[in-house]
């Protein structure tokens, strides 16, 4: 294993300025904040060497804030501490039950779920839940911040959209009514321990028996978790009935661009997303009414 450099900043700016610094004179970093991938990626054929820069101990990293003005997960909050915040519980339980299939219990006690989206990987279960709930990525940068939407973080296999010089923050999302909730369903050949072969998350808003605002996302199908707009139109408006649901089902499998691999053919991957999409938002929708 290469030679690699270690520097755990007291501040934001600070940490801005070493990774900013380091670009310019062509240094490679890499940002920890649970590490749990980082130590793995180290490991790894053709991994040059960096300076791991450690976040762990940013306040803004440890921030975790659940209020009626919204919510706030820092970068460096382990999935195992918001798995067990009840306000989160209750808010967004299909988050928290994507958050919970990332590793086992001990890796929860480190990982992190912005880890898991600034990875980019497309099979990463967290991810279509944070698009479906309407995350927004906090951006530390040399400036100050900004706020980009999870759906428009993702740019490619493995590829963010953090600039050099520029680390995330943590997800701010909004508060969900009491008639929204969430769910997250994925396929697995194995029953734990192994990444998606589709995943869906879903946010549904239903309002006097019609569904008034909906947000379904796929993930492990195509080289990003994306956005679905035309599953939410699908259904916006109905009564969640058997042929709007089919069509959000539907919408979903035309969105997806799967490959095929030992996991799964592309045919097969379609499918899955589309039948995980009915599931999903009929898991919302008994939430939303209490059962």
């Amino acid at each position: 294993m290469e030679s690699y450099g270690y520097a755990a900043p007291s501040s934001v700016a600070e940490t801005v300025a070493l990774l900013a610094s380091s670009a310019e004179q062509g240094q490679a970093t890499q940002i920890l904040a649970g590490g749990t991938d980082v130590l793995v990626q180290m490991r790894s054929a053709g991994h040059q060497a960096r300076t791991i820069i450690d976040i762990k101990s940013l306040a803004e990293t440890n921030r975790l804030e659940v209020n009626a003005d919204g919510i706030y997960i820092g970068a460096a909050i382990p999935s195992a501490v918001i798995n067990e915040t009840r306000a989160l519980q209750e808010a967004l339980p299909g988050l928290l039950e994507a958050a919970d299939l990332i590793g086992s219990t001990q890796i929860q006690g480190r990982a992190t779920i912005c880890g898991n989206l600034c990875n980019a990987s497309p099979a990463g279960d967290s991810i279509p839940a944070m698009i479906a709930a309407g995350a927004v990525c906090d951006i530390a940068t040399s400036s100050g911040s900004r706020q980009v939407p999870v759906e428009d973080f993702l740019v490619g296999v493995g590829k963010n959209a953090l600039a050099p010089g520029e680390f995330l923050l943590g997800l701010r999302l909004p508060m969900p009514s009491a008639n929204t909730k969430d769910a997250y369903l994925r396929f697995t050949p194995r029953t734990e321990m192994d990444i998606a072969v589709a995943g869906v998350g879903v946010s549904l808003t239903v309002t006097d028996g019609l569904c008034t605002d909906a947000r379904i996302a796929i993930g492990a199908v195509a080289p990003t978790a994306k956005l679905v707009s035309a599953a939410a139109e699908a259904i916006l408006g109905t009564d969640l009935n058997e042929a709007a649901v089919h069509a959000a089902g539907e919408a979903c499998k035309a969105a997806a661009s799967p490959i095929s691999d030992k996991r799964g053919t592309a045919e097969y991957r379609r499918k899955v997303v589309a039948v995980l999409c009915r599931r999903a938002i009929g898991v919302a929708k008994q939430r939303i009414q209490g059962s």
